[in-house]
């Protein structure tokens, strides 16, 4: 039991503007909040999704694109009738709410960030690596080209397989054939061609990033998550490891462990200070199997999909914490509770069966403490409508199809470590 529990007279509503039914965050905040005694409201993509079938779900409002974001949110501050806490749940929210805050005040609750802009910049990847560098944050190494020439050439320089990122992936257009945030590239002519379809489609001041792929193994792959008062004052946070991720090995989490990271958690709260960002951060880090440096990979301004992994032993969860801070009450001491487990059943299931595929191995032991994403017995109707929306040979489609791609990855990379070898024994026999 929370020490101070939530004002419950003083609403929450949840924005997400990215078209995700299966988005188990956002249901993770419903029931964060709605267990303790706040009416909830959410943007919804369909009332039989799993989100509306929630209990703890108050108001269904319909979800609209970013351009009719304001309308939306005065329409919605309408309905609920009084302030309301403002809680976006992706990075399209965050940055369309930060932008609004003035036009928001006194019909919502929000952050006051330092500066305008913040948000945004926070979570442009092309501010990232200019931003690690000033912090003393490692940060994989990462050219911005400037021409599909440039982007050839950036991809040889820093060795391919590369990763190939948006700056602004909020701006890229939606649909199932658009470009993806994130993409592994196999050749420099990929490269080349990217360069040239994003500067007709993704979108204004959106940047392509090349960035050199850090080898993944066990353990990895590693997160913080945080919730902070003005000026960068942690409240509550906490750092785990991906166990298993969907996509593998590059995606979010399927399952994830609590595991205290000294350097991890250091990392994340100069980022903060140094911003003065308020809110809710979750960002990723990848170990460096060569030098043990942990590399800041992205930085999201709002709770990540996982967040309920760090609940601690009186049920205090960034979210909480957040709502309690906006509403003028004291935020607890938190006390925390290392090793536990959070599960994304359906992306679980996914990638245990492509890593039983390409012989990757499965996680450890899960222990008692396992935090599920869709199954709660006080809640299960949101949980059949996961189920019945994926589907078992939805799951299995997938899982072969992210296998097959898994595979050609692997053969990508030992083929140019082989180039990389066989080029340096040519030189040295030269010598």
């Amino acid at each position: 039991m929370l020490d101070t529990p939530l004002d419950t007279d003083v609403p929450a509503l949840l924005l997400r503007l990215d078209r995700n039914p299966f988005h188990h965050g956002s249901l993770g905040a419903v029931r964060s909040l709605g267990r303790a005694g706040v009416e909830v409201h959410a943007f919804v993509e369909s009332p039989r999704g799993p989100l509306a079938r929630s209990r703890y779900l108050h108001g269904r409002h319909v979800l609209v694109p970013p351009p009719d974001a304001e309308r939306a949110l005065l329409r919605a501050a309408e309905r609920i009738g009084r302030p309301a806490v403002l809680l976006p749940m992706d990075d399209a929210g965050a940055i369309v709410a930060a932008r609004l805050a003035e036009r928001l005040r006194g019909r919502f609750l929000l952050p006051a960030q330092p500066c305008p802009g913040a948000v945004e910049r926070a979570a442009d990847k092309a501010e990232l690596a200019g931003l690690c560098g000033r912090l003393g944050i490692p940060h994989p190494p990462t050219a911005l080209p400037g021409s599909a020439a440039e982007a050839r050439s950036a991809a040889r320089e820093l060795g391919l397989p590369v990763i190939a990122k948006w700056s602004r992936p909020w701006l890229l257009p939606p649909g199932g054939e658009g470009l993806r945030s994130t993409t592994v590239l196999g050749d420099e002519t990929q490269a080349g061609r990217l360069y040239e379809r994003g500067a007709r489609e993704a979108g204004p001041g959106n940047r392509l990033l090349l960035q050199r792929l850090l080898p993944g193994g066990r353990r990895s792959d590693w997160f913080f998550h945080g919730c902070f008062a003005e000026q960068g004052r942690l409240l509550l946070g906490g750092t785990g490891v991906k166990e298993l991720s969907w996509p593998v090995g590059a995606g979010l989490t399927a399952l994830g462990r609590w595991l205290p990271n000294a350097e991890v958690a250091d990392a994340a709260r100069r980022l903060a200070s140094h911003l003065g960002y308020a809110g809710v951060l979750d960002l990723d880090f990848r170990r460096d199997a060569a030098t043990g440096a942990y590399h800041l990979l992205d930085v999201n301004p709002r709770p990540g999909a996982q967040f309920r992994l760090f609940t601690d032993r009186a049920g205090l969860d960034v979210v909480r914490a957040l709502h309690l801070d906006l509403t003028g009450r004291p935020v607890p001491a938190p006390a925390p509770q290392p090793g536990r487990v959070f599960l994304a059943e359906n992306y679980g299931l996914a990638s245990g069966l492509v890593s039983a595929l390409t012989g990757r191995g499965g996680p450890g032991r899960l222990g008692r403490r396992v935090e599920t994403a869709w199954f709660a017995t006080d809640d299960p109707a949101p949980f059949w409508a996961m189920a019945h929306g994926w589907g078992l040979g939805r799951i299995t489609q997938r899982a072969r199809r992210n296998a097959s791609q898994a595979a050609k990855g692997r053969e990508a990379l030992q083929a140019a470590q082989r180039d990389k070898a066989e080029k340096e024994r040519t030189r040295c026999m030269t010598w």
